[in-house]
């Protein structure tokens, strides 16, 4: 980074880090003990979609990678998500698929496509969470959107597990980048 960059407020891009979602399984035991959220066992990966063969051959080699209970859909906006489902109790194995996604179209030339990758929890009343991962960012967020009252967060919350998983994750600091994912799969 450069003289000029520090004086016009511009920073240097952070390089993803993949491996950091390796740090989600611990992440999700201090949530649950902490809140009582517990993971729903499914997890996805948001990636803008591109033509072409090389992008279809990365799709099957997912689906063959992962099996049959790979789902991908697009959303009102054009991404394409990718769901991945395991046992409740098997977060190490939900992220290593959505690591190993990501990988595939990271070492497939489409890393300007990835977008994020979360994973669902719940709890015993019923609310939705999810710990969502900012590819480009390299950074985690929570994203807690409230049951029944349309696209509204219950921003509480997201603070709280913030504050809470500081030490096991790393936390996006500008809020301004804790972008809603409403209806993402795997919410």
């Amino acid at each position: 980074m450069g003289f000029l960059d520090v004086i016009l407020g511009r920073s240097k891009a952070v390089r993803p880090d993949l491996d950091q979602l390796f740090a989600l399984p611990s992440a999700a035991i201090t949530l649950q003990a902490a809140t009582g959220f517990t993971p729903t066992g499914r997890g996805s990966v948001c990636f803008a979609s591109v033509e072409g063969g090389a992008f279809a051959r990365i799709r099957a080699d997912v689906r063959e990678l992962l099996g049959p209970p790979v789902e991908f859909s697009q959303d009102q906006y054009g991404y394409t998500w990718m769901l991945a489902r395991h046992a409740a109790d098997d977060t190490a194995g939900l992220v290593n698929d959505l690591h190993a996604v990501n990988t595939s179209l990271q070492d497939a030339g489409f890393g300007p496509q990835l977008l994020c990758s979360l994973i669902g929890f719940r709890d015993e009343r019923d609310r939705s969470l999810a710990l969502v991962y900012l590819y480009k960012r390299g950074t985690f967020y929570p994203f807690a959107p409230l049951s029944g009252s349309g696209e509204k967060r219950d921003n509480p919350l997201e603070l709280q597990v913030r504050s809470l998983l500081g030490e096991d994750l790393t936390v996006e600091k500008d809020l301004s980048r804790w972008f809603p994912v409403w209806g993402a799969p795997g919410l």
